[in-house]
């Protein structure tokens, strides 16, 4: 009965209803600004909105297929008769590229499989998009997924890394549980919503300021004394605020993760939810698809919210107004928003990518791990075991912050 009182208090006050209005209409337009700005082009221009999604999805049929030796190839080869024909090549000074039919019938309906299969065969920190492929040397085959393990190993090693032999063998052993052949196909419903998902930031912000008048709210009303003198005011009284603040929490997060998936997932459908990672960055060294990448990822995004609210209600069992609060919290979650990551490893990464704003983007392409003696731990662990454990730290500070508060 103490919860659901707690609960209805939270959800029932007019200021809840206008920063959850606020906050949903908020992440529908965030996470539906890619559907209405989506477009795509053919020889006759740009396909916009649906059309364009449609035409897209389409285009994919033909390359919808595991990636085998002998298909890329075939490929590779493929392009390079085009380049073959002078007609076919335009040089803008620096490189050689395919116009006319050339481009628009033969490379534009798979141009972002082209640049995936040539990425692989590009250095470190190299982006040379398919025009790569018309001087590669595939005669004796592509050994593609050979060359795709060589260029992780020269990831991994090279020297701004600093990466430990432990954390290279960690790193290598991950890649290997790869499945090959690639399959290959649609995927972008899924890349939105990987890409995105520091915009939830906002949502958990929304959720952090309704609750934060959970306990200074009663020093600011004047309710404190008549609380703490009643007969559950310090222990079943507490318990039900704590437990009402992450089930409100919770309620309002999900309803939020609901519209950020939705939204994408209505427009350019569930397809490639299967398919590995690893078609939109070859280098991605996790054994994920791209559903198991978003799931993983949006667990970590609920540990940041559980200690979010936990740290949001120590900050209110010791503060005297909600304000007070809110002016802590903003800074610990937006100023890292505005921090640049100078590499993955140094103290200063490895902090930055464990605050909230950082710690809520997948980031599966950084090779980020952090090693405690012998033990190896990669980013999506290290921040789902640190916000549990901070989640657990504050919820009893919290507790006895209320608990042993002098009323004045």
């Amino acid at each position: 009965m103490l919860i659901r009182y707690e609960f209805l208090k939270i959800l029932r006050k007019s200021s809840t209803l206008i920063i959850m209005a606020v906050s949903l209409l908020l992440t529908t337009f965030l996470f539906g600004l890619p559907v209405m700005q989506f477009q795509t082009y053919n020889e006759d221009g740009a396909i916009k909105g649906a059309d364009g999604i449609a035409y897209e999805k389409e285009r994919y049929l033909e390359v919808s297929v595991p990636l085998s030796e002998e298909y890329i190839t075939e490929t590779i080869f493929q392009v390079q008769k085009l380049f073959e024909v002078k007609e076919n090549v335009g040089y803008d000074g620096s490189e050689r590229f395919l116009i006319g039919d050339a481009y628009w019938e033969e490379i534009a309906p798979k141009e972002k499989l082209l640049n995936m299969i040539a990425k692989v065969y590009d250095k470190p920190n190299e982006n040379s998009g398919y025009q790569k492929l018309a001087d590669l040397d595939a005669a004796a085959g592509a050994d593609f997924y050979k060359t795709m393990e060589s260029k992780i190993d020269a990831i991994l090693d090279g020297p701004s890394r600093a990466l430990s032999n432990e954390q290279k063998k960690y790193w290598r052993g991950m890649a290997r549980k790869v499945d090959t052949p690639l399959q290959y196909g649609y995927y972008e419903g899924w890349e939105i919503i990987l890409s995105s998902m520091e915009l939830l930031m906002f949502a958990v912000l929304s959720v952090c300021i309704v609750i934060a008048p959970v306990f200074s709210g009663e020093y600011q009303a004047g309710t404190d004394a008549v609380i703490l003198s009643g007969r559950y005011g310090k222990t079943k009284l507490i318990t039900a605020k704590i437990i009402a603040s992450f089930l409100f929490g919770g309620i309002a997060f999900t309803l939020h993760v609901m519209i950020a998936w939705g939204l994408p997932l209505a427009a350019f459908g569930t397809d490639g939810w299967n398919l590995p990672v690893q078609i939109a960055n070859p280098s991605i060294p996790y054994p994920f698809t791209f559903l198991k990448a978003a799931v993983f990822s949006i667990g970590v995004v609920f540990l940041v919210l559980a200690a979010m609210i936990g740290l949001t209600l120590l900050l209110s069992s010791k503060m005297k107004t909600p304000y007070l609060v809110l002016a802590v919290l903003v800074p610990i979650l937006f100023i890292p928003m505005f921090l640049t990551p100078t590499g993955t490893t140094g103290i200063y990464n490895k902090i930055l990518f464990l605050l909230p704003y950082r710690a809520v983007m997948p980031e599966i392409g950084k090779y980020i791990s952090y090693q405690f003696g012998g033990l190896i731990m990669d980013a999506f662990s290290v921040r789902g075991v640190l916000y549990a454990v901070l989640t657990g730290l504050m919820i009893p500070v919290a507790r006895k912050g209320f608990k042993k508060h002098q009323v004045m």
